[in-house]
């Protein structure tokens, strides 16, 4: 039997979500890596994260909208047995006002992490999101 935990990437690993399946994940002996740009979220969340689970996950500030940064992430982190993402905008309201912000960070970052894990041999993915209100273009 090998010690080797299974490693666990979470987008938005920072944001409310994101940081409780973290912690979940880390008490069922997983190594998590998070990549979280803090749009939405606080760096002092890592800490937190150490304190309840007695483990500090690894930790990229990135932004899974950047195709070079996934790439360099996906090149280092070789081990990857899955990805699990939350790093979505998710406020109806504004959705509504800027629907072109929601589409670009919910869509593009999608399309990005997709890509990055098809050109590393990554098909483990598990996705979250909520349905919003349809834009009204004037």
């Amino acid at each position: 039997m090998s010690n080797t935990k299974s490693k666990i990437l979470v987008t938005g690993g920072m944001g409310y979500i994101g940081s409780h399946t973290t912690v979940e994940l880390l008490a069922q002996n997983y190594e998590v890596i998070i990549v979280d740009n803090l749009a939405n979220s606080y760096s002092f969340i890592l800490d937190r994260i150490e304190q309840i689970s007695g483990v500090r996950p690894h930790y990229y500030h990135m932004d899974v909208c950047n195709a070079a940064q996934m790439d360099e992430l996906f090149s280092k982190e070789k081990d990857i047995a899955g990805v699990i993402h939350f790093a979505a905008y998710k406020a109806v309201g504004e959705s509504v006002a800027e629907p072109l912000k929601y589409y670009h960070n919910n869509l593009n970052g999608l399309v990005t992490i997709l890509q990055a894990m098809q050109t590393h041999g990554l098909d483990n993915f598990v996705f979250s999101s909520s349905v919003v209100q349809e834009p009204k273009f004037s």
